[in-house]
């Protein structure tokens, strides 16, 4: 989905609770209540941003490259560093890996 586009969803009782999925993760859910503002608007984030997930990507492929020129197995098994670690960081944040992050603009 195009981040720009936003999702409205109607409630039409008061204090509902809702539960962001992409199918494998699931937020905590989230009871809204509508006191002060009619609307609320959230932002769904990931633990793991996309800046770090390239960065992993690429010491991955760099030690993975440097092991297969160089014929050292060492470079290539170092190469699973970095997907040890992001299954690490998922299986140790798993219920906060997607969160609901209230936009306040």
């Amino acid at each position: 989905m195009v981040n720009t586009k936003p999702v409205v969803i109607p409630v039409l009782e008061n204090n509902p609770r809702i539960v962001i999925t992409d199918g494998y993760h699931i937020t905590k859910p989230l009871k809204l209540v509508y006191k002060d503002i009619p609307v609320f608007c959230f932002k769904v984030v990931c633990a793991i941003t996309d800046r770090q997930l390239f960065l992993w990507f690429m010491v991955l492929a760099a030690l993975y490259l440097g092991g297969m020129y160089t014929g050292m197995a060492e470079l290539k098994f170092l190469s699973f560093g970095p997907v040890i670690y992001l299954l690490l960081f998922y299986y140790f944040n798993r219920k906060e890996f997607i969160r609901l992050v209230p936009v306040l603009n």
